[in-house]
């Protein structure tokens, strides 16, 4: 009896120090890291899946920040947060180069690709008018048409101050001529999206921006309720000014199809191969954060509603997930 207690007893010793040690391998062992995110709340899901899998490495990971875009760049330049899971490219080029660029940021692999964004209206209102392109807003007849509050101007539903679409489309405004007959109206993206449906529901011509991952082309789905718009020629600013908006089908949209980037601080992720490793592997489909961010606006929009869409998808792609974990593990040898 006493050999079997004995016995027992070095077996659980055994079991709780090789337990102990498993722990203490874990590269992120004693690690606080702090994401940050816009205040958009649907970029959470992508953001928390990144954090999973700093927390598999044995990270302790804060709730993400939410701050405008600028100034979460600065921030992690300076090292106060760690990483983002929203860099897009190159749609926030002028703030990433603004905050120090490749000196203060690792940015490897590539998180999510097909990110598109452009100018809708409404199916019925360009089928009647034969509208296909912006520039057909110089037109004040054209132009009236999505007028909201009498000024006979268009009212384009536009872009939150500091998200970076703003500059392009005040630029865009300015370059195709349509200063004149168009009014950018900036604030509150969600509450302003909001009232263009209810405008569309109602029957009348929209005139809006958007882009995607996001619920909006779920509930006014392109080519069936809305058709994108084309653009004259391109035109961009800042950093974004060579580049060629134009698709390889010939069609022009004026944005370029941009991808979407884990960025951390550069110091911190020179300290910290296996966070970097598993930055620079992710992949994340478009279509699973469309479907994630429809879940949200169809009121699935939760803290604990958005960690169980985070839980889903680890669960449906369990074997990738894991192999991100371990790729990212080798790294730390």
């Amino acid at each position: 009896m006493r050999h079997s207690v004995l016995f027992a007893t070095a077996f659980a010793t055994l079991v709780s120090t090789s337990t102990f040690a498993a722990e203490a391998e874990l590269p992120g062992k004693g690690i606080t890291v702090q994401p940050f995110q816009s205040t958009i709340s649907e970029e959470a899901f992508q953001t928390l899946l990144v954090s999973r899998g700093l927390e598999k490495l044995g990270y302790t990971v804060n709730k993400p920040s939410e701050v405008d875009y600028n100034v979460g760049y600065t921030s992690l330049a300076a090292g106060d947060v760690t990483f983002t899971a929203v860099n897009w490219q190159p749609l926030h080029d002028d703030m990433y180069a603004a905050a120090g660029g490749d000196k203060k940021f690792y940015r490897e692999g590539t998180f999510v690709t097909g990110a598109a964004q452009g100018y809708l209206i409404d199916k019925k209102t360009a089928e009647q008018y034969h509208i296909k392109s912006i520039d057909q807003l110089k037109d004040p007849k054209i132009a009236k048409l999505f007028d909201t509050n009498g000024d006979g101007k268009a009212d384009l539903t536009g872009c939150t101050p500091g998200w970076g679409c703003e500059a392009v489309i005040n630029h865009q405004i300015d370059a195709y001529g349509l200063s004149n007959n168009v009014v950018h109206n900036q604030g509150n993206y969600a509450a302003m999206m909001a009232d263009t449906i209810t405008r569309y529901k109602e029957g009348k011509p929209i005139l809006y921006y958007t882009w995607t991952p996001y619920w909006v082309s779920d509930v006014l789905k392109p080519g069936k309720d809305v058709v994108w718009l084309q653009v004259p020629f391109s035109s961009l600013p800042g950093e974004q000014k060579d580049i060629d908006t134009k698709l390889p089908n010939g069609m022009n949209y004026g944005f370029p199809v941009n991808t979407m980037h884990i960025v951390a601080n550069k110091a911190w992720a020179e300290k910290n191969p296996a966070a970097a490793k598993l930055f620079s592997v992710m992949k994340l489909p478009i279509a699973d954060i469309n479907a994630q961010n429809a879940m949200m606006h169809a009121g699935k929009a939760s803290e604990a509603d958005i960690q169980g869409h985070v839980d889903g998808w680890i669960k449906a792609h369990q074997q990738q997930f894991d192999g991100w974990v371990k790729e990212a593990l080798a790294a730390q040898k």
